[in-house]
């Protein structure tokens, strides 16, 4: 399939409204709805994302675009939409729709690192050869049988290892709030997109801190899922398997919608017998807690008051010395605000786990060893090892010089720890703790650094993210504070397994 970056030129039957070129006009659920009622075609909504990627190319949101395949797709789909409100009536079909394909016609993308049939495979990297697959990953099949769009793939670090997007193929990806600064990684691109009108939301995944990292640096709501939720992920509870995918969106509200999709989850309208009078779009559970919530408020069939605890403690002290900027102290103090007004009882973290301690021993070493030791069994020949970034060749040497006795007691270590997820809540329903320690850095101040002190100064950046995926937990990353730069600051939330749903409508709590 030909690629092209630059898209063509709007044809003046396929926009009717200019001001569609920014998706941060209204969230994506109203986009959604406006294309059920015919008031917007899919053909719009993907000629203005297009249209926006590329007048916002600085950005370096994508790695590639494939406007021919993604404006063609759009036209099959305002087709079938025209064809089932022909047949169904305006009513049914927005019923119908809105529960088989409640993405329908929006546009988005996955990252470089997620195969999508007929968009290049790079997976940030030019050690080994650009690939075009055949077929979606399950993950890009689910989402694109929701009815959304692929309009290119975004931009990532090598293989998705740093909490910054930059590579050898594209442009960096940079922070909408900010260009100077990182857009953070490794769904960078994705975080870029969404945040400037770009994408109405996106799908990222999350090993490390990738989805809510830079959800946090660029003023967006990210959800890490927790270890199992997702149906397309690798299954299995070995503590191994760090990587989960969740959702990347301006609201809350909008992360569900992606999140629901994402689950499995089925779409149905809450109350049939409205559903006679006027035409009810479906929505997911999640979607439906969200919107309890900032309905209903606390109490009588809103969301019951929660036990939280607070802590700043960073599993990489005291190995590291992690420092708060004043501005991640200020956004944890909002967030006790928001959540004390709203209700809830917030302590400090020793007043609500069992013991009073919550991490474990030794994290920072046994962490870096679980990181990079599937490093170690990739098969690069000298070549390949001299085409990868110097954090990568680093992390190759660590993986194969490393014993094996070495590299099992620290995953056996963690293995127990993941075991025991729940205990380190004790008394408490969610634990709060700071996203991001400090502003996100100038884009090219980690890759400047010497590979062991860039990974140090990534830990001290993100020091509260990695833990969780270790956990198998879910987590969330919520923007409560902008600070005089115009940057935005983020609080994160880690609940007790199956809790995504409970997160969401926190959030959306907190930030409505």
């Amino acid at each position: 399939m030909k690629q092209r970056q630059q898209p063509p030129e709007p044809a003046a039957e396929h926009t009717t409204d200019r001001s569609l070129a920014d998706f941060r006009a209204a969230t994506a659920q109203q986009w959604r709805h406006a294309l059920l009622t015919g008031e917007v075609s899919s053909v719009e909504l993907t000629t203005a994302a297009l249209t926006a990627a590329a007048t916002g190319s600085e950005l370096g949101a994508f790695l590639s675009l494939d406007p021919e395949f993604a404006l063609a797709r759009a036209e099959q789909l305002d087709a079938t939409l025209q064809t089932l409100r022909s047949r169904l009536g305006a009513d049914q079909a927005l019923t119908q729709l809105s529960a088989s394909a409640p993405l329908l016609g929006l546009p988005t993308a996955f990252k470089d690192l997620v195969p999508v049939a007929g968009l290049p495979l790079t997976l940030g990297t030019r050690a080994i050869p650009t690939q075009t697959p055949a077929a979606d990953h399950p993950l890009a099949q689910r989402v694109h049988s929701a009815g959304a769009l692929s309009i290119g793939k975004t931009q990532v670090p090598e293989f998705g290892l740093p909490c910054y997007s930059e590579n050898q193929l594209g442009d960096p990806a940079r922070n909408p709030l900010d260009p100077s600064r990182t857009a953070g990684g490794s769904s960078g691109g994705a975080a870029a997109a969404v945040a400037a009108g770009m994408l109405p939301l996106a799908p990222g995944n999350d090993g490390g801190g990738s989805v809510r990292i830079p959800a946090a640096a660029c003023g967006l709501v990210g959800l890490k899922p927790g270890r199992g939720r997702i149906p397309d992920d690798q299954a299995g509870d070995s503590v191994g398997n760090l990587m989960t995918s969740g959702p990347i969106a301006s609201t809350a509200e909008d992360a569900a919608l992606l999140f629901d999709v994402m689950a499995g989850h089925q779409f149905t309208t809450a109350d049939r017998r409205r559903r006679r009078r006027s035409p009810v779009p479906a929505h997911g559970p999640a979607q439906r807690a969200v919107q309890r919530t900032l309905q209903k408020g606390m109490g009588r069939n809103g969301m019951r008051p929660l036990s939280f605890a607070v802590t700043t403690e960073s599993p990489f002290s005291p190995e590291l010395d992690i420092v708060l900027a004043d501005d991640a102290v200020a956004a944890l103090e909002k967030g006790i605000a928001a959540l004390s007004a709203q209700g809830h009882h917030v302590q400090g973290a020793a007043h609500g786990t069992g013991d009073g301690s919550l991490w474990p021993q030794s994290y920072h070493q046994n962490f870096k060893t679980l990181w990079t030791s599937p490093l170690g069994q990739l098969d690069f020949d000298d070549e390949q090892l001299q085409q990868l970034e110097p954090l990568t060749q680093h992390f190759v040497q660590l993986a194969r010089s490393r014993p094996d006795a070495e590299t099992q007691a620290a995953v056996s270590a963690l293995q127990e720890y993941s075991d025991s997820a729940e205990a380190i809540f004790g008394a408490i329903d969610v634990l709060m703790t700071p996203m991001l320690a400090s502003a996100p850095p100038p884009v090219g101040w980690f890759s400047a650094l010497g590979a062991e002190e860039n990974y140090v100064e990534q830990c001290r950046f993100t020091p509260y993210s990695s833990v969780v995926n270790v956990l198998g937990l879910p987590a969330i990353s919520v923007p409560i504070h902008a600070d005089q730069a115009g940057l935005s600051w983020s609080v994160q939330l880690i609940g007790k397994h199956s809790s995504e749903a409970q997160l969401l409508a926190l959030a959306a709590a907190m930030t409505d």
